[in-house]
């Protein structure tokens, strides 16, 4: 697994001031450690960024901050919504040996020498439903991505679910195994669906899926986010 390291300063500005921090360049950040008074910090906007593009809510962050060193997973993120800037990271602290909930994207492996699935390649729709699943296991055996097996998606109804993911040792999947990662749908029906909502993207999928996927039942809404030691939100600035 490739580090990611992170050097951070402690600071005592917060609240509306942390502005100028943010004009200086500098990324205001929380610290929560199992429970401990959490650790206010600031970093450099770049290296902070590059650590959560690299990271994710799912990859340990080997952290420098206040004379200590911590291993943690980034919680939450927050971005400005017009500019889509870094405003504010928290980092949950973890244990090499306790187990620590992430969230794990997901991918399609295809068989070398494939760039769609079959179901694409005969000009059906492929419907990803969600993009992550909550994983559980010790910071050392979190994995980058989880696959699934898209050589399955052939004709219209086709579905894979959590539960077709190849899962490797040392990790439990904590979303539900019934929950649809994927269905085959057939052009016309989502044009259908389009029709009938009104031409909105996102409400075309959940019609389509609300209308074709009967195999999926009710299933368990996936995960909300990285869970550490530590649950508390965040402190603003």
């Amino acid at each position: 697994m490739e580090e990611i390291s992170l050097e951070l300063e402690k600071r005592e500005v917060t609240g509306k001031a942390v502005k100028h921090l943010r004009a200086e360049g500098q990324v205001p950040a929380v610290i929560h450690d199992h429970g401990k008074p959490s650790l206010i910090v600031a970093g450099p906007y770049v290296a902070m960024l590059k650590a959560y593009q690299r990271a994710g809510r799912h990859h340990p962050v080997q952290l420098k901050a206040g004379g200590k060193q911590f291993t943690a997973l980034i919680k939450t993120a927050e971005f400005s919504p017009k500019k889509h800037e870094l405003r504010h990271v928290v980092f949950n602290a973890v244990k090499a040996n306790e187990k620590v909930t992430a969230s794990v994207p997901v991918r399609v492996k295809l068989d070398e020498g494939n760039d769609s699935t079959p179901a694409e390649r005969a000009s059906l729709v492929v419907l990803n439903q969600i993009d992550e699943v909550e994983i559980e296991a010790v910071p050392s055996k979190l994995p980058e991505v989880l696959e699934f097996d898209g050589e399955k998606l052939v004709e219209v109804g086709d579905q894979v679910t959590v539960a077709d993911l190849v899962v490797p040792d040392g990790v439990v999947v904590k979303t539900d195994p019934a929950h649809p990662l994927a269905t085959v749908f057939e052009p016309a029906a989502l044009q259908a669906a389009n029709d009938a909502v009104g031409g909105d993207d996102e409400a075309t999928s959940e019609a389509a899926a609300e209308g074709e996927a009967e195999g999926a039942g009710d299933a368990a809404k996936g995960s909300e986010g990285a869970g550490g030691s530590a649950d508390a939100e965040p402190a603003k600035g």
